[in-house]
């Protein structure tokens, strides 16, 4: 006898944001809500933190050298829920997210 292995599906939640704390928060407040109804999650994950340098003249004229540094930083995290309802949709559709936090939604 072969023993099926059965399908789970899976969303995928991507989060962005510059401000570590908030999306710290945000997650925080997303998992205890999809803990309180029962659902079935994974995560959330630390992704790397995508770090974007950029280097810019002081300058343009007498201190051509004299340069100045920014860099601004992304933080990532992943959130699985699986086996999800329609119920689930319904839930992020009235969530209040914060300004600063991303969310990319993959089925």
């Amino acid at each position: 006898m072969v023993k099926t292995k059965e399908e789970k599906q899976i969303v995928r939640l991507r989060f962005r944001s510059y401000d570590h704390n908030l999306l710290d928060k945000s997650l925080r407040q997303i998992v205890d809500l999809l803990q309180k109804e029962g659902i079935e999650i994974r995560g959330p994950v630390p992704l790397p933190t995508e770090i974007r340098k950029y280097t810019v003249n002081r300058s343009p004229f007498i201190y051509k050298k004299s340069m100045e540094q920014f860099e601004i930083r992304i933080h990532k995290r992943i959130l699985d829920i699986l086996n999800p309802s329609s119920r689930i949709l319904e839930l992020f559709n009235s969530l209040d997210l914060p300004a600063g936090v991303e969310v990319e939604i993959k089925v």
